[in-house]
This record gives structure tokens, sequence and C-alpha cells, in this order.
């Protein structure tokens, strides 16, 4: 295998930034230090430069004109999109659908996630969704959990569904949770009606997220705190957010991060329309028009995903929201990998740890990234063009 020297730079991760070197060999780092740096069969400078671990996504639809809905080759394209812009680590986000749509969906990302390292696995935002809180997704494709609908799509995902977003106030939810988690599924409240004694109900019984905070679900009020409160309370769970300007407000996204240390999880919620033009798309079933970046169903005032990269989600909590840097590359990386349980191996710049590396030069722009050792970033995609 050829080992790659990453030389001059500083090192930023969730334990702070320090200058310092970085040497992969293969799909790993095999070592970092602040000394002299070792010999190696490549080395670049990256004076000038900050290292970061490869920015990992557990919440996304799609980007650069594809879908994650409409099949592996959509998929790959769009993971390229996101490749180029940070993100090493993928979870695939499917909206509801008609059962054998998601169940089709389910087995594609199984067999993209068998060959590919990449690919987390699939993450269902529908179908067990409140219908007054849908967002998005297609009232008619939304249903009550139930133990042998469960069985089905774990069995379609042959091991690969990592992350299910549930209304907890639904019939059947609690024991659903329970059933999800028996499997080794990550449970995200979302989408929800839920007051705060449901919400905290539904952590007790095993769930660890919270979808997309502040959108789906009821805002903070005195009098009835609802699932946002319940999360920050509840030290074993994390909270998606996604910082793009639109979803929260700036000033929002700076509580959050206060609200809960460690525990915030960037998420980009992307669509197709990511990396790509304004113009008219489909999320699942439902059209969307995307103008000035901001993706709407069309003729509503509803969200409809994002067009947010990470790096992008990066700078807006930096630059705009004010987060310390290391809370807001924490919450691109190590964040997530915990909520996944790869937090051994994912999500820090240490000997050991995969070989996801993002080099970001002035105002956090992404120059260079590899994913398990193999470079993918705007740099790759420039000489391929070339």
């Amino acid at each position: 295998m050829t080992t790659t020297l990453l030389a001059g730079g500083s090192l930023l991760d969730a334990d702070g930034r320090r200058d310092g070197w970085l040497l992969l060999d293969g799909d790993r780092i095999a070592a970092v230090g602040t000394d002299a740096p070792p010999t190696a069969d490549v080395v670049l400078d990256v004076s000038g430069r900050t290292l970061t671990p490869g920015f990992i996504d557990l919440h996304g639809h799609g980007g650069g004109g594809a879908a994650f809905d409409n099949g592996a080759d959509e998929i790959r394209a769009a993971l390229a999109v996101h490749r180029q812009h940070g993100t090493t680590r993928s979870v695939i986000s499917l909206v509801a659908n008609p059962l054998e749509t998601i169940v089709a969906s389910l087995r594609a990302v199984a067999e993209l996630a068998a060959a590919d390292p990449t690919i987390v696995g699939s993450h269902l935002e529908g179908p067990f969704l409140a219908v007054a809180r849908r967002g998005a997704h297609a009232q008619e494709y939304l249903v009550e959990p139930d133990p042998e609908l469960i069985a089905t799509l774990l069995d379609a995902a042959a091991g690969s569904l990592v992350q299910v977003t549930i209304a907890p106030e639904l019939p059947g939810a609690l024991a659903a949770i329970e059933q999800l988690v028996d499997a080794g599924v990550t449970v995200a409240v979302g989408h929800t009606e839920a007051g705060e004694h449901v919400t905290r109900a539904a952590f007790d019984a095993g769930a660890r997220l919270l979808t997309h905070v502040f959108n789906a679900m009821p805002g903070i009020h005195h009098r009835d705190p609802g699932p946002i409160p319940s999360a920050f309370d509840d030290d074993r769970v994390a909270l998606e957010l996604v910082a793009d300007g639109v979803h929260v407000h700036p000033s929002v996204v700076q509580m959050v991060f206060r609200a809960a240390p460690g525990r915030v999880a960037l998420v980009t919620d992307a669509m197709a329309a990511a990396g790509g033009a304004d113009g008219f798309y489909r999320l699942g079933s439902l059209n969307v028009t995307v103008q000035n970046g901001v993706a709407m169903l069309n003729g509503t005032s509803t969200i409809a995903g994002s067009t947010l990269t990470q790096d992008a989600a990066l700078r807006t909590a930096v630059e705009v929201a004010g987060v310390d840097e290391d809370a807001a590359v924490r919450a691109l990386t190590a964040t997530p990998a915990c909520v996944l349980g790869r937090d051994d191996e994912w999500g820090m710049l240490a000997a050991g740890f995969a070989a996801d590396v993002v080099v970001l030069g002035s105002g956090w722009q992404v120059e260079r990234v590899w994913a398990a050792g193999v470079e993918v970033g705007p740099s790759v995609a420039s000489a391929g063009a070339a």
C-alpha cells in the first residue's frame, strides 16, 4: 500500500487545534505527530491549511440533481457531489413512499453499502410520521408502526438499516422503538406532535436522536416544553441540526450548541438540488421548487429539505453563528460517529482511525478530501475534468 504524509498543516478535531503531521496508510491513519515527520511514499505540503476528520452526514436525500430514492445510479451520483464538499461517510435517507418502493430502496442501499464503506446504510425518515408534522413527506404513505411491518423493513435492509425517524405519539411507537433498538438501529424522534412526557418515554425506550431540531416539531413553549427541551435535558440524546441559515436562525444555532455541548450533529438534509442550480425537482413523489437556494414544496411555504453541503454548514456555524471551531468540527465528525456507534474508528485524527481527512484552505473552503484512504475531493474532480 502507498503511504501518504500530510505535513506542515494544522490538525483540528474534537480535541482542538494543534500543528502536526498525518500519515495515511491504506484505509487507516497510521500515525499522527508534532515532532519530525516520518518518511512516506507521497509527501504533501499542506502548510497554511487546516486538516479535519472527514465529515459524516446522518441525514441527506441527494445532490447534484440526483435523489437517493431513485436507485443506485442516482445515489452514487449524489454522493460524488457531497464527497467534493468533505463528506466521507453518508447515511442514505429515504422519504415516505409506497411500501414496495421503500423495500426496493432498502435493498439497493444494502447492496451499495456492502461494496462501498463510505455508504453507512439507510435512514427511514418516513413512513412513521405525524400527519400534521409530515413536512415534505406524502401523507398517503404515512403509516403507524407495527411489528410485522418493521420486520419486513429490517429484512429488506439486511443489516444496513442504521436509523429510523419516528413520531413517538403514534399507536405502537414505543414498542416499535424497542424493536428497532434491539435490532441495532438508531431511533430518532422527529416529525412529531409529541409533548414532553411522550418524548421522554421515547428516550427511555431507547431513542437517542432528535431529527433536525426545531423543524417538523412543536417549538419551545414556556408552559408546554415539547420535545426540544426534553432532548436538551437528556445527555443520552444527540440533536440533528441543519445549519443552512434557513431551517434554523444562526442565533438559535448558537443556542443549540450551548444547550447541548458535544451532542449536536450537523446534517445537510440535502435534496437533489444540493451542489446544483435553482429549478424544479422531486423529493420522493412530491414536486419541489428551489429558488435562491431554498427548497419548498410547490405552491407552499413548506421547506423540502435543503441545498446544503457539510462544508457550508461548517462555515455557517463558525462564521455566521459564532460557534467555536472545535465544537463545529466535532458536530460534523465525532458526534455523528458516536450516534452511529462508530466513534472508535471514525471522526478523529488519530492513529488507527479511518483515513477520512479533509484539507481546508482559507474561509473553510475544501481543497482535498480522502475517504477510506482514497482521494475523492475537488482536486480529483478537477483533474478528471481536465
